[in-house]
């Protein structure tokens, strides 16, 4: 039993680190295309946008949201915004309401239905050439929806943008464990650009063409998780998917464990049930990157991080059954441990050693994160929030999601 324990440990380790060692290869060979432009990005001609922001109680940030929409260094007379109240049972309706008196706002209410019933909404009103969304919770950089556009004008075939998605003013030591997090998320995502394998095209003012939305139908519910499955589709249907690493969205977060927990469980359960619905693709040679690498890299980090917790807390009992019989049968006692060190001598096929090469691997992606938002190479301290904290509860949400996928129990959005 130990030695099919052991191989599925090597097995699981491998992968995960080709995962790692393949978005590095990626990393290198782009990384001059990687640019963090500073000001406003002049663009030849300025599209009309639309950006929906669809809301439910979201009373205490909708306000500081749409401020920082109207404060975007973009022409005014090309921007639309649509704010959608989904039937929200505090004073939201109230505050969106206020801006009515400026000539691009438009409010809508609706009986709540979901988030992609509000934007399914939003899209039947849509005129111009170029929509998006900002969720009611994330504010954006003033220079970040012309940099994205600048993505639109420099390729034709793009068809949606996606920006880097920040922390905003993390308090909690969970909020600083998710700082680490984001920065991750924007190395992979720009990485998988590169690949032309984004599988989600996050609600914070990932811009599209709207022909995406004429051609492929609008957003579906899709888990409680419509900005993955839409990236599904897209990829299905060869629309290219770009990031703007330089496009700044900041978001707020999970402040505590509870929070955190139940909004991971819900993407990591729209991940898994979105992969079911689309497992024709899966290993199709027609759908590139995204079915050879993204989608089963992301299988493979769920039964990793699973068995590796099971195999910490298998060892861990191990260790606490064996101490407690030492205890009874000879009594506590002090032993000397032998701390010889062999500096010609490393043990590569220790459960240690492996985890240290896929942890350090880890680490580096965060850096180039951080070093691709902040344009510094420092080692933030929220890094080591970060590992402590998921490494004791990601695997909790991990199996509930697996759990609530093999017993059909859909999540709550909150």
């Amino acid at each position: 039993m130990e030695s099919i324990s052991q191989a599925i440990f090597y097995v699981l380790a491998f992968l995960s680190i080709y995962v790692q060692v393949f978005l590095l290869i990626t990393f290198f060979e782009n990384r001059k295309k990687i640019v963090a432009r500073v000001g406003e990005a002049k663009l030849t001609k300025y599209p009309s946008v639309t950006v929906m922001v669809p809301c439910w109680n979201e009373e205490k940030t909708i306000y500081k949201t749409v401020r920082s929409l109207l404060d975007l260094n973009y022409p005014k007379t090309k921007l639309d915004i649509f704010l959608i109240d989904d039937g929200s049972t505090d004073k939201t309706w109230e505050v969106i309401s206020r801006f009515t008196k400026y000539s691009n706002i438009k409010v809508f209410k609706k009986e709540n239905g979901g988030k992609h019933t509000a934007m399914n909404l939003g899209l039947e009103h849509v005129r111009t050439e170029y929509v998006g969304s900002l969720d009611a919770d994330s504010f954006v950089d003033p220079n970040a929806l012309g940099r994205i556009m600048s993505y639109f004008e420099k390729n034709p075939n793009v068809m949606a943008v996606a920006p880097s998605i920040m922390v905003n003013n993390p308090k909690t030591i969970i909020q600083k464990a998710q700082k680490a997090e984001y920065y991750m998320s924007v190395y992979v995502k720009k990485m998988l650009a590169f690949l032309s394998a984004i599988h989600v095209t996050p609600g914070p003012l990932t811009i599209f063409k709207k022909k995406v939305f004429e051609d492929l139908g609008p957003y579906r519910e899709a888990h409680n998780t419509e900005d993955m499955e839409i990236a599904y589709r897209m990829q299905t249907n060869h629309y290219k998917i770009e990031q703007c690493n330089d496009a700044y969205v900041f978001t707020n977060t999970p402040p505590t464990v509870k929070k955190l927990y139940k909004q991971r469980l819900r993407w990591i359960y729209g991940f898994i049930n979105n992969t079911i619905d689309y497992r024709n693709a899966i290993f199709k040679k027609k759908y590139g990157h995204f079915a050879f690498f993204t989608i089963p890299g992301g299988i493979i980090s769920v039964f990793a991080a699973s068995f590796l917790f099971f195999r910490v807390a298998h060892a861990f009992g191990s260790f606490v059954v064996d101490k407690v019989d030492h205890y009874r049968l000879v009594g506590f006692q002090f032993s000397s441990l032998s701390m010889n060190f062999d500096p010609f001598f490393i043990n590569t096929q220790s459960f240690i050693f492996i985890s240290i090469v896929l942890y350090s691997l880890v680490i580096f992606s965060i850096l180039l994160g951080h070093r691709m938002v902040s344009g510094k190479w420092t080692f933030p301290i929220n890094i080591l929030y970060f590992f402590v904290i998921y490494s004791i509860i990601a695997p909790f949400w991990l199996m509930k999601a697996v759990y609530n996928t093999i017993f059909t129990s859909t999540p709550s959005w909150r």
